[in-house]
């Protein structure tokens, strides 16, 4: 296929990389001046896009998704598909697909999990939204750059998938580090801990395979100084997103409302900025009970 890329950062880059080595036609734009291996760089969005059977976009926020899809849009032929790989809210996401199915084209919201590793790995799980067409003509792409594409519905689905799995991520986070903070106060250690809780009816992702306690469990971010592998910037980006969409949609979400406050305390009035989201547990260990 003629692939259009834009946004070439730490996520869309190795991705393009990817389809280029699969032997893709792969034409790049990003407003960085970067090199990607296989890839030829475009001097604008519109000219990445134009002429290209699918155009995709790794990109900050819905501001600049939208920005950028009124720049490319008129210039992709219409059947082309629109495949937005971003995680963004999910207005926008809508707001982007009513646009191009005006123009005549496919489109899929497929925001994704997997971080920089997976990106680069080609290990990258896809949640999409759009027409069962338009995923039909992406699916091929998502096979060369993740393991697992789910398709979640219509447009916005995806975007949906991601808020929400990574809404019980934040929450789920919060209460694994609180659990070992309040295990040190009682005397109880942590393999002790981990060693019940990740056997018994308190497990989960946040505990066995990710675990916030260096030296418990697999290795995690924790054992390398909480050097981020999802950072807790990017995962406040993401509960504010899901709360926006509950704000949206009028959802009682109490506890993704409190993740997000502690988050929100965490990156942007202490020292939780560039750290990894599983910090949280230096910082509640640290606090008492006021």
């Amino acid at each position: 296929m003629k692939i259009g890329f834009i946004g070439l950062g730490n996520m869309g880059g190795p991705m393009a990389a990817n389809l280029a080595k699969a032997g893709h036609d792969v034409t790049g734009f990003d407003m960085a001046d970067v090199a990607i291996e296989g890839v030829t760089m475009a001097k604008s969005a519109a000219e990445a896009a134009t002429g290209a059977d699918v155009v995709i976009t790794m990109l900050p926020n819905g501001d600049i998704l939208r920005h950028v899809a009124s720049e490319i849009v008129p210039a992709m032929s219409a059947g082309a598909a629109f495949v937005d790989c971003s995680t963004v809210d999910v207005d926008s996401a809508r707001a982007v697909a009513d646009q191009a199915a005006a123009a005549g084209l496919l489109s899929v919201d497929a925001p994704v999990s997997g971080g920089i590793g997976g990106a680069a790995g080609g290990t990258l799980t896809f949640m999409a939204g759009g027409s069962t067409e338009a995923f039909a003509k992406a699916a091929p792409l998502f096979d060369i750059m993740g393991q697992k594409a789910v398709h979640c519905g219509e447009a916005g689905a995806g975007q949906a998938a991601k808020i929400c799995n990574n809404m019980i991520l934040g929450v789920t986070m919060i209460a694994t580090c609180e659990a070992f903070a309040l295990a040190d106060k009682l005397g109880l250690d942590r393999q002790k801990m981990f060693d019940v809780v990740s056997t018994s009816s308190g497990y989960s992702w946040s505990m066995n395979a990710y675990c916030p306690a260096p030296g418990v469990g697999p290795q995690s971010p924790a054992d390398n100084g909480y050097q981020p592998g999802f950072a807790a910037d990017l995962m406040l980006k993401d509960l504010r997103l899901s709360q926006q969409a509950a704000g949206s949609a009028d959802a009682d979400t109490p506890m993704g409302q409190l993740a997000e406050a502690l988050y929100t305390q965490f990156v942007d009035n202490e020292d939780g900025k560039g750290k990894d989201f599983s910090a949280m547990l230096p910082r509640l260990e640290k606090r008492g009970r006021g």
